[in-house]
């Protein structure tokens, strides 16, 4: 093992990361996110965000725990032979976003319904009908080159050549993928873009035309949210006050 991973003591950074990343875990739970034991979250915990925490391989996000996260590090080639490796393709997705991507310090990797749906169709784009479909308006990346399962090296540098500096990436034919500089602006991402997915798939079935809003429109309302970033911070606590009364064990 990497001895520079050998934590003898967790600093209150890491232990607050741990919580912060458990609690996203639960919350998928709650909002239907989740599938059964796949799917993957991760912060760095290192400046150069090369080290990273991240849910330990095939368990369920009802039993994800702050001390049973796995640290790895994005450069350690003996990771797979670990005995405690983590999921083949998550270390393949989150191991070189982690390594290639600085910035993207946090990253959630699901197949939530209504985004896996949007990333199925033939044209992925989150069409603005509304204020949460604009909140994503010319934001997001768009990774065409789903070839089967991510187990490559190959391939999680090309979906982190795919992400670039977006926060969100539609990964068509597979999910969705949302990075961000915290945990509580990734969790907050991600429920907004379900939320706008699940709009649009119901408008879609209507069978009806959609109201699209124009470019400026949409432009106007994207910038609109990114004035509220600090609402995303409030969001997030708010949920966590939620696990503290009824899940406390996700802080452990």
């Amino acid at each position: 093992m990497n001895q520079a991973l050998a934590h003898p003591v967790v600093t209150a950074t890491e232990q607050q990361l741990r919580t912060d990343l458990a609690a996203a875990f639960r919350l998928a739970v709650r909002f239907g996110w989740h599938e059964g034991v796949g799917n993957h979250f991760s912060v760095a915990v290192s400046e150069d965000g090369r080290q990273f925490l991240m849910n330990p391989r095939w368990r369920h996000f009802s039993h994800i725990s702050a001390s049973n996260l796995t640290l790895l590090d994005a450069e350690d080639t003996q990771t797979m032979d670990r005995q405690d490796a983590p999921d083949e393709t998550a270390w393949c997705i989150h191991g070189r976003i982690h390594a290639l991507r600085p910035q993207a310090r946090c990253v959630l990797h699901l197949h939530p319904p209504y985004a896996t749906a949007v990333a199925g169709l033939a044209d992925p784009q989150i069409t603005p009908i509304d204020q949460n479909t604009a909140r994503f308006f010319r934001r997001v990346a768009y990774d065409f080159g789903f070839e089967g399962m991510a187990t490559s090296t190959a391939e999680g540098n090309r979906l982190a050549a795919a992400l670039g500096d977006h926060n969100v990436m539609m990964m068509v034919n597979h999910g969705v993928l949302v990075a961000a500089p915290t945990v509580a602006e990734a969790f907050d991402q991600m429920y907004f873009l379900e939320r706008a997915c699940q709009t649009l798939v119901l408008a879609l079935s209507t069978g009806k035309p959609l109201r699209v809003m124009s470019d400026e429109v949409a432009e106007r309302t994207a910038q609109d949210w990114e004035s509220y970033a600090p609402m995303q911070f409030a969001h997030f606590e708010e949920m966590k006050r939620l696990l503290d009364r009824e899940e406390p064990d996700y802080a452990r």
